[in-house]
């Protein structure tokens, strides 16, 4: 009965966590400083001020108080300017993009330290993990060595969904065709779960993976595991992986095809179809004029003038085809006709029941 008590928020196993904690505590707490003092003073002044104490002190002259302005407004401004300033700091050194400095509070990354590479696929509904440099692949289940720094790179195949695994860091968009990053840590071993917290349909409460904490042994021991594995994740069985589906197991790929996630991103991993990459390239060398393009010299000829630029002895002139077919006033009715006036309808609206006649002949109603 008290399982959803654990706040898993603020229970980090990883040092971006923690410190994303420590914001939301701090930020909480000076919060407070305001909220507890009002919700005090509320009740004090109730009391105090009751319409039954007779040593309640009645001024009703008092209009300005020079202390009490101060205290109303120097209070809040003081804690918009501390949290401001909390805020822009965090935020730049919690850039998912910045490389990690450190592992915990005191233990800085020695220099020349390679991260572990990760690359993270938000597929419908499941997580694709791909290990580049161990050749291996799963499914619902990232394994991740303690006190190493982490290097994720995130893309998804067809939803917007976000990379988020609460107790190692924060929440990451993962969009087509686009790539997004994020760096962080595990300090401690252990089981916990991640999920999107982004809504993506009928299978978005079952969208979760196992985190996994690992000791670097260990780690070393479940890559071996995986290595010998039968299953191969190559272009002709990810299309069959990329179809949604709900409650997925935990998958195992002992082998995956070298670029997988790259052709993922520019969206042309199925064969023939052509990369996202490629093509914004021949777009860029067409713009530069690298090749035949909009802005490339014809093949023929010159360049034409646009019409803006011409001068207007040049542009000429053409046939009028608004000038009406009859000469005189418009319309077929004389001019001043209250026949003319009524434009409501091209046939007259009569009452149910009237006779056709009356409704095909606009002469009978006098309408136009």
């Amino acid at each position: 009965m008290l399982s959803g008590c654990n706040m898993v928020v603020l229970n980090p196993t990883g040092d971006i966590a923690l410190q994303q904690r420590n914001l939301i505590l701090f930020a909480t707490g000076i919060m407070l400083l305001i909220i507890v003092p009002v919700m005090v003073l509320t009740v004090l002044f109730a009391w105090r001020y009751r319409r039954g104490n007779p040593n309640k002190v009645y001024d009703p002259n008092f209009d300005h108080s020079t202390t009490l302005e101060l205290v109303i407004w120097a209070c809040p401004l003081l804690i918009i300017i501390a949290l401001s300033v909390v805020t822009w700091t965090s935020t730049h050194l919690l850039d998912p993009f910045r490389p990690l400095e450190r592992l915990s509070a005191g233990r800085p990354i020695a220099p020349n330290t390679k991260p572990l590479e990760v690359q993270v696929v938000a597929l419908d509904w499941k997580w694709l993990f791909i290990y580049p440099e161990q050749g291996i692949a799963t499914v619902n289940e990232l394994a991740l060595p303690v006190d190493v720094p982490v290097h994720f790179s995130i893309t998804s195949t067809s939803q917007f969904s976000t990379f988020y695994a609460p107790t190692m860091a924060g929440m990451i968009y993962a969009m087509p065709g686009m790539q997004s990053v994020l760096n962080a840590v595990l300090n401690q071993p252990g089981d916990s779960w991640g999920y999107s917290g982004n809504y993506t349909g009928r299978g978005h409460t079952e969208m979760r993976f196992k985190l996994r904490g690992m000791a670097p042994a260990d780690f070393a021991r479940w890559v071996a595991r995986v290595n010998a594995s039968k299953g191969t994740l190559a272009a002709a069985n990810y299309g069959a992986l990329e179809k949604p589906s709900i409650k997925v197991p935990a998958l195992y790929f002992g082998s995956v095809m070298p670029g997988l996630f790259d052709r993922v991103v520019n969206r042309c991993v199925a064969p023939g179809a052509p990369c996202t990459i490629d093509v914004m390239r021949r777009d860029m060398a067409r713009s530069r004029g690298d090749v035949a393009g909009r802005s490339a010299a014809p093949l023929h000829g010159t360049t034409p003038t646009p019409a803006l630029f011409k001068a207007p002895e040049d542009k000429g002139t053409g046939p009028n085809v608004t000038k009406p077919a009859k000469p005189g006033a418009p319309g077929e009715r004389k001019q001043g006709d209250p026949r003319n006036r009524d434009l409501s309808a091209t046939q007259p609206f009569l009452a149910p029941g009237a006779l056709r006649t009356a409704r095909s002949d606009p002469q009978a109603s006098g309408h136009s």
